[in-house]
Formats: C-alpha cells, structure tokens, sequence
C-alpha cells in the first residue's frame, strides 16, 4: 500500500476528547498474524497500560501504530484524532503529535542530544526554532525535569546507562509535546531510582500537555509509580480482559497463565 504523507489535524485540541481509536486491528509481520482483533478507545490525558507476556503481541501494537515498515493491517482500523492513518508515513504521524519511547534507544555517535532534540523539534512543529530559542525552551523541559545539563552535550546515548537512556526518551517527549506517547516496555532494565525518575517525568509531560499515554509493560511496578486509568491484558494478540489499576496488582498475584484460559480457542498456544 502506497504511503501518504500528512494527517488531517483538528483545529482544537480539547482535554477528554477521543484521541485514539482502534477498532478489530489484526495484523501482520513477515506474514504471520501476531495482532487478532484488537479494539480501544484512549482519549486525551488518559494513561492506559497494556501488559501481557513475552510474545503477546505488545511492541507489535506500537509498531503498528506509529508505522513501522513491515507490520501490516490487514483488517480493522486505527483512527488518530478522527482520521484513518493506514497508509500514513512514520514521519507524518510524528508531524501529527504521535511519539514513540523504544525499549532499546539506540546510540547514535557523533550526534549530541541538543543538536539531536533540536532537529527533531523542528521536524515536528510548524515553525522552526533558532539555536538560541531552542537553547531557552530545552532549559524550560530539562528544568521541568531536573535533568543535569552535562547530559544533552554528550552524543546521543552513547555510553549512557540504562536509566540515562531511558530519561533521555521522555525528554525526547517533552521537547516534542505529543498528544499521544507510546511507551514500548520503558521500565525495562531500569533500577528501582531510575524508575521512579522516569515515571515521574512520564507523569509531569502527560499531565502539562493533557496527553493520551498507551504504556506497555510486562510488570506491574512502574505503574506503583503511574496510576492507568485503564488496564488491558493482552495475550496471544487479543485483549482478553480490561479494567481498573486492580487488574494490575490481580496480574502480580496470579501471573499470565489464569487469563490465557480466557483467550480465544485457538489462541493459547505461545508465539516465538
């Protein structure tokens, strides 16, 4: 399928107004059916978690949404802010206030985080910013942060820890000012203080910008941190169940193995 390259945007931007519907979505990779009938609705400055095992079909979802080559839709649809994106670049998503925080940030040496983030915003924005400009509203972020400054001067995670590269991402969110942030697995590999840092800066972008956070986790810790307002257990590729902030504490009693039985038959077998 050929890709377009802009998204329709709505002149207004309203806090609780439905920013993010995904209706029956399967989808593929390398020809193999790993999504199978996914729906959700998030609205604006809604935070919803979606947990489930290893090779459930969760960072799958995040590739899909933000357009990664080689993940096909091959049925249902994903409405951004009322218009159908199948079809649409990553970059216009980005361009539209989607934002994507990987599992696995990669280095990129020889490129410093400011030159980086500044490139990045004005990709992004209708109107480009200065060096002098951006080096005034990156102190405004790294403030509202408390991010050290010795930090955008170094190359772009290079040599950095895990919780640097992580904290690193969500100043990548602030900068950009998304409307919606999928975090793939941004827990992973943290400590407990690093964990606290990030999701702490999770919740000061979301809430400053009223911003719909699809966050994916296998474990329930960060959200002792982040309280979802909605909770989706995903397995082999279905949402088999959803609800409130207790859905994850029941997951960290009982595991993944109770809500496999409530997979659809044919559907309980693992996927690699």
């Amino acid at each position: 399928m050929a890709q377009t390259q802009t998204i329709e945007q709505k002149p207004e931007a309203k806090a609780g107004e439905e920013l993010l519907r995904i209706e029956e979505l399967h989808a593929t990779v390398e020809g193999r059916e790993i999504l199978k009938g996914i729906s959700l609705v998030i609205k604006r400055g809604e935070t919803h978690a979606v947990m489930g095992p290893n090779g459930s079909g969760k960072s799958t979802l995040a590739y899909i949404l933000t357009g990664r080559p080689g993940y096909e839709i091959t049925k249902g649809r994903i409405l951004y802010k009322g218009e159908d994106i199948a079809g649409t670049t990553p970059d216009a998503r980005a361009r539209s206030g989607m934002f994507l925080a990987f599992q696995y940030p990669q280095e990129i040496p020889g490129v410093s985080v400011v030159n980086f983030l500044r490139t990045a915003r004005n990709a992004v924005s209708d109107t480009e910013m200065s060096a002098l400009e951006f080096h005034r509203f990156l102190k405004q972020k790294m403030a509202l942060l408390d991010m050290p400054e010795e930090l955008v001067k170094r190359y772009v995670n290079a040599g950095f820890s895990g919780g640097e590269k992580k904290r690193n991402e969500i100043l990548q969110m602030a900068v950009l000012e998304p409307d919606l942030a999928v975090l793939d697995e941004t827990d992973s590999g943290l400590d407990i203080d690093a964990l606290r840092a990030v999701a702490e800066g999770v919740k000061v972008v979301a809430a400053g910008n009223e911003v719909g956070v699809l966050l994916i986790t296998h474990y329930q810790r960060i959200l002792n941190y982040i309280t979802p307002d909605v909770v989706h257990v995903l397995v082999n590729g279905k949402i088999v169940k959803s609800g409130g902030p207790e859905l994850a504490a029941e997951l960290e009693k009982t595991g993944y193995d109770a809500f496999r039985e409530e997979a659809p038959a044919g559907d309980k077998g693992p996927l690699p």
